[in-house]
């Protein structure tokens, strides 16, 4: 997800730009060169979990001082002054706090996600493709900015399936850590065991709570996540020169395209994810929905509480979604015999 030598070279996804039903020349053209075929969607499926693990490995622990600032247990104002704070207390593995639950859904998770992006791209341009002959369709078909957009908000919808409950489970394990540092005793043993306390408390709805506003942070953010992601891969291209159809990009640019669609993403879903990790982990009965942990947050902390945890975020964002991306498209290359 960035750019440097083109020594390690990595397909580049297809970039968007307006399709167009080609002119009968251009069709007879193509019989020469035909079209170029679609990915596995099999491919796409482990790509996305090996892009996943990578994401968790590098970020989670800046995503633990997001989740302890948003939800009011952060023990410093500054991101590495909590870092700092909690690798003396804690060591390494306080740092990796509650890292079970996403590194066992995100993997899924991502593999889902690009796997649903994968098919939503594919109906984009089904869709786009209405109406056109037989040999217009056998020509390479480029999906549009809009259409890129359109197939990423519809990734958002499966993966969040398996992403609330992930979310939902690690959010309490990681301010379950802040209490014990401060004296409190544990109420969850570990994953398994807050899966099981919910679900024996409020049954599926209580292990989802929140989905709503996982939605809400997603959408969105994957429509910036994707549509950043193939934005700046194809301005990167015109920079370098490198035809879009069918070129390479280095791996430092798909490391700073991967990088800037992280940020992209949270910068857009923040305030959505700080109501989530409000209405995650307030006590059963604290709230009667997202909207009232809106209003309880905007009296009593301003609109300024919206975007708590924004710098962990950020900051987070950009290597763990470059280390992601970069997982996916070497996963991509590796398993091009599945195409």
């Amino acid at each position: 997800m960035s750019s440097t030598s083109n020594t390690t070279d990595i397909p580049a996804v297809a970039v968007p730009s307006h399709p167009t039903k080609p002119s009968t020349p251009a069709i007879e053209q193509e019989k020469e060169a035909p079209a170029k075929k679609s990915e596995s969607a099999i491919k796409s499926f482990i790509s996305g979990g090996v892009g996943g693990a990578c994401a968790v490995l590098v970020g989670h622990p800046l995503d633990l001082v997001k989740v302890r600032m948003q939800t009011g247990g952060a023990s410093s104002n500054s991101v590495f002054g909590m870092l700092s704070t909690t690798m003396r207390n804690e060591g390494i593995r306080g740092l990796y706090r509650g890292v079970s639950a996403p590194l066992t859904a995100v993997s899924p998770m991502f593999a889902v996600s690009f796997w649903s992006y994968d098919m939503g791209q594919r109906m984009v341009k089904a869709y786009g493709q209405n109406g056109m002959s037989e040999e217009e369709k056998s020509a390479p078909y480029t999906l549009s900015m809009g259409e890129i957009c359109m197939a990423g908000a519809f990734s958002a919808i499966p993966t969040t399936a398996i992403m609330a409950p992930s979310e939902r489970i690690k959010c309490l394990l990681q301010v379950q850590a802040n209490e014990v540092e401060k004296g409190g005793k544990a109420r969850y043993s570990g994953m398994l065991d807050c899966g099981k306390s919910l679900l024996k408390e409020g049954g599926l709805a209580s292990l989802y709570k929140g989905t709503g506003a996982t939605l809400l942070r997603d959408i969105p953010g994957t429509v910036a996540y994707f549509g950043t992601y193939e934005l700046t891969k194809r301005e990167l291209m015109k920079m370098q020169g490198i035809d879009p159809n069918n070129g390479q990009l280095s791996l430092s640019a798909v490391l700073f395209a991967g990088g800037f669609a992280g940020m992209a993403c949270w910068g857009i879903g923040i305030p959505a994810d700080v109501l989530k990790s409000r209405l995650q982990t307030a006590p059963e009965g604290k709230y009667s929905g997202l909207y009232d942990v809106y209003k309880a947050l905007i009296k009593e902390e301003g609109y300024a509480g919206l975007f708590k945890g924004m710098r962990p975020a950020l900051i987070r964002a950009f290597p763990a979604n470059a280390a992601c991306f970069l997982g996916v498209e070497v996963a991509k290359k590796a398993l091009g015999f599945m195409d």
